[in-house]
């Protein structure tokens, strides 16, 4: 079956790949109904994962039918209409068992990597690198899904394949870091970045009871979408002062909840950005933190950070003094998605969470490297390129 690959630094291919069989009772096939491109797949991209081979298969965020299940499969059946969390987990180890689903034990068959990276080994995630697993991705015809029983959910009738996609990644993503960083009812909530994942971060905080959501981007086809499909309010980060106007908007306290959606290649119009790019292209630094540091400059004393984009290792002129001396909370996670899908699709079936504005671009997996392209450059209003790999 053809497949979109990553085939090198900045080189996106579409080849042919074996396709997926069941090894474990508790595996399933699904056929790929949608895929999107997100923006940590970016990061992959760009080099800056480790341990991505040439021909590893793209794509984490994923939706389709249940072509086949292995002997222990308990909940699902062939036929069924399915959505997958992105990361895979067991469901049984201590980590699941509290509910930290990215962080599970077993779902990472190559914890070394991640071991010598961080300290300890997380969950593993399709297709995005041997680092987290070496899964294969979903930009293609058919994936393997493993623990299917843990990490499929089954799609209402009544929610749209285009609204049950993000349902995969960048809604669960977003209430990981809305319900983690604590948003309670009368917070003001300030999200940095309006592509998929910081308008599901804004969404879930509004659902949660915050009195004001305000989102911060550049791009005014996505300030536009956070302002007429979320509700929220909006900054841009080259027309405006942000920490002034955050201070405004607050009577001069700050957000009380800061949720940075950016990650490891945040942007900024100062000469920070400059000296961040230069030492990530160097190596000298492996993430480009310039999001989070104003995230954590402009947060209430008090207040909570939320580092929701991903990060890989090693930032600079990190402001650990802020954190400190204002009393912040800083957290971060990947998504806790298992957690949050049943909620998310009962509310995509009341219609309280609406995401089919995110796929701008639909094409063929034989426009994957043109896909990935638009994306990156945002080019025509990108905000995701998703691929119907039965086009």
């Amino acid at each position: 079956m053809k497949a979109v690959t990553w085939r090198g630094v900045n080189e996106i291919g579409v080849e042919d790949v074996p396709e997926p069989t069941i090894l474990n009772d508790h595996d399933m096939i699904v056929e790929v109904g949608l895929s999107a491109t997100c923006g940590s797949d970016l990061h992959l991209m760009g080099g800056y994962i480790p341990a991505m081979r040439a021909g590893d298969v793209l794509g984490h965020e994923f939706m389709g039918t249940v072509a086949a299940v292995g002997p222990g499969v308990t909940k699902h059946r062939v036929g069924d209409r399915v959505v997958v969390v992105s990361f895979t987990s067991c469901g049984h180890c201590w980590y699941c068992r509290q509910e930290l689903y990215s962080l599970c034990d077993n779902g990472n068959p190559n914890p070394g990597i991640t071991e010598a990276l961080w300290g300890q080994s997380i969950g593993g995630c399709f297709g995005y690198s041997h680092a987290l697993g070496g899964w294969a991705g979903s930009h293609a015809p058919y994936i393997r899904v493993p623990y299917a029983d843990q990490g499929a959910f089954t799609v209402p009738a009544d929610v749209s394949d285009e609204r049950a996609l993000f349902a995969s990644d960048a809604a669960p993503t977003g209430w990981t870091g809305a319900h983690q960083a604590g948003v309670g009812p009368g917070d003001v909530v300030a999200v940095w970045g309006g592509g998929g994942v910081g308008q599901m971060a804004a969404r879930a905080a509004m659902i949660m009871g915050a009195e004001q959501v305000v989102v911060i981007d550049r791009y005014e086809n996505r300030l536009d979408q956070v302002r007429t499909q979320i509700g929220a309010e909006t900054l841009d980060y080259e027309q405006d002062d942000v920490p002034a106007a955050l201070r405004e908007i607050t009577g001069g306290r700050g957000p009380d909840v800061c949720i940075e959606a950016v990650g490891m290649e945040a942007h900024s119009p100062g000469p920070q950005y400059l000296y961040d790019q230069a030492k990530q292209q160097l190596r000298l630094q492996t993430d480009r933190p310039t999001a989070v540091r104003e995230a954590i400059y402009a947060c209430r004393k008090g207040g909570s950070v939320f580092t929701l984009g991903v990060f890989a290792g090693l930032v600079d002129k990190f402001p650990l003094g802020a954190v400190m001396n204002k009393a912040l909370t800083l957290r971060g996670a990947q998504q806790h998605g298992h957690r949050y899908v049943p909620e998310i699709l009962e509310r995509m079936s009341r219609g309280e969470v609406r995401t089919e504005h995110l796929a701008t671009h639909v094409m063929s997996l034989d426009d994957g490297p043109a896909g990935y392209r638009m994306f990156k450059e945002k080019e025509d209003g990108c905000v995701r390129a998703v691929f119907h790999p039965h086009d």
